[in-house]
C-alpha cells in the first residue's frame, strides 16, 4: 500500500498540471457502476454514482494537497468550496494525459474506474486494479470523522509529542511497537514498509512492547521515522508491486531499503525472519534487533 512518501509524490506531481483546470465531463466504469448498484462502496464513497458525476461536473480545482496517506483534491463551482478525497489503497493510480492510449502499462488501462474530461481537452484518469482505493466527494474535512482522528503529520512540531503521549496509554503500551508507529491515530503515514526500516535502523525488534522501549529510545525512533520518510520523499518513494507515480512514474527508493523484503541482514548478513503483526508481515534480523 503506498504510504506518506508515495502519496507525498503523487501530489507533487499532480497539482502542476492539475490545479486551475475544470470538469466537463465524468465517465465511471462498468465495473464500478455494477458493484454500487449491487450495494458496494467500490472506488466512490458515500453517494451513488450519477450523484458523483452530477455534482463533479463543472468543479474547477483549485488546490491539491496532502493528509497522512490521503490526497485532498480541493475544488470550487459557483463559488461554493468542495473536497475530493482520494486514498489510493493498494494499487490506485492518478494519470493526466490527452488520451487512453498515453497510459504505458495495459495493466491500469484495464482497470480504469473513472475519467474526468477536461474543458482544456485533458484527461484525469484515476485507475486502480484492486479497487482498495476510494474517491469521496464531500462539502469540507469534518464531513467525514475519521479524517480528524489521524495524528499530526510526521514533520510537525507536535507530532513527536502526540506520538510519545499515545504510546504511554494502556490502549497502545502493550501492543507491539511496530503495530503502534502503524497506526494512523499514533503516527500519520508511516507503513509497513518504513515501519520495517526504522525498526532495523534502530536496531529494535518489531515485536517489542511499547512499554519495554524507554522514553529516550521512542524520541529517537520517532526521529528515525521521519529521516525515513524524508529520504523516501527525496528519492520519489518506493515503486513495489503496483505503486506508481502519476502517468507511472516509478520512485527508487525500493533500492535503499535495508530490511524490508530482504532474505540477509546487511549488517551481519544473518537469515531475516518474519511475523504477523497487526495483520501484516514483519521481516526483522534476530540478531540484530532486540
Amino acid at each position: 500500500m503506498p504510504e506518506l512518501p508515495e502519496v507525498e509524490g503523487v501530489v507533487r506531481a499532480l497539482a502542476p498540471v492539475a490545479i486551475g483546470r475544470t470538469i466537463l465531463k465524468v465517465i465511471i466504469s462498468d465495473v464500478v457502476i455494477e458493484s454500487k448498484a449491487q450495494g458496494k462502496e467500490a472506488v466512490l464513497k458515500g453517494m451513488t454514482t450519477d450523484q458523483f458525476v452530477k455534482n463533479m461536473v463543472g468543479m474547477k480545482i483549485t488546490d491539491l494537497t496532502r493528509r497522512s496517506k490521503y490526497i485532498y483534491i480541493a475544488l470550487q463551482r459557483e463559488g461554493i468550496d468542495y473536497l475530493l478525497v482520494s486514498h489510493l489503497g493498494m494499487s490506485g493510480a492518478w494519470f493526466t494525459v490527452n488520451s487512453i492510449d498515453e497510459i504505458v502499462e495495459s495493466k491500469f488501462r484495464r482497470h480504469i474506474h473513472v475519467i474526468f474530461e477536461m474543458t482544456d481537452g485533458g484527461l484525469l484518469v484515476y485507475s486502480d486494479i484492486r479497487r482498495f482505493g476510494e474517491l469521496r466527494l464531500i462539502d469540507r474535512e469534518a464531513d467525514h470523522p475519521p479524517l480528524l482522528k489521524m495524528a499530526p503529520e510526521p514533520f510537525d512540531g507536535d507530532a513527536c509529542g502526540h506520538f510519545i503521549d499515545f504510546a504511554l496509554q494502556p490502549k497502545y503500551a502493550k501492543r507491539a511497537i511496530k503495530d503502534v508507529i502503524m497506526d494512523g491515530h499514533v503516527i500519520s503515514g508511516c507503513g509497513n514498509i518504513y515501519a520495517t526500516e526504522a525498526l532495523y535502523r534502530m536496531k529494535i525488534h518489531p515485536g517489542r512492547k511499547a512499554e519495554r522501549i524507554s522514553l529516550k529510545r521512542k524520541r529517537e525512533l520517532f526521529n528515525v521515522i521521519v529521516e525515513v520518510l524524508q529520504e523516501s520523499i527525496d528519492a520519489g518513494g518506493s515503486t513495489i508491486s503496483d505503486y506508481r507515480n502519476i502517468n507511472g512514474e516509478a520512485g527508487t527508493m525500493q533500492n535503499r531499503l535495508e530490511m524490508y523484503g530482504r532474505k540477509n541482514c546487511p549488517a551481519c548478513n544473518n537469515d531475516t525472519k518474519s511475523m504477523k503483526i497487526a495483520g501484516r508481515t514483519s521481516v526483522y534480523c534476530p540478531r540484530c534487533q532486540r
